[in-house]
């Protein structure tokens, strides 16, 4: 499962990027961690991007970001 398929209010656990290069280091300097715990807080009005709370931070992210990130559900 993809993060760009959770909906607001779902928490999952971090469990590998499928970037690489600059938005790969960018996603790891943001706390996108294996293991990160992370929440959907709310949606933009038409999806995109989404804010997310990791590591007690709330941080907004493209969806065709987060369909980068691969995670598990809580």
């Amino acid at each position: 499962m993809y993060l760009n398929e959770l909906k607001k209010g779902q928490k999952c656990t971090l469990v590998k990027i499928h970037a690489s290069g600059k938005l790969r280091q960018k996603l790891l300097d943001m706390g996108f961690i294996f293991g990160a715990d992370i929440e959907v807080v709310r949606e933009a009005p038409l999806y995109d991007p989404m804010e997310l709370r990791i590591h007690n931070y709330l941080i907004s992210l493209r969806r065709t970001e987060a369909g980068m990130l691969e995670v598990e559900a809580v």
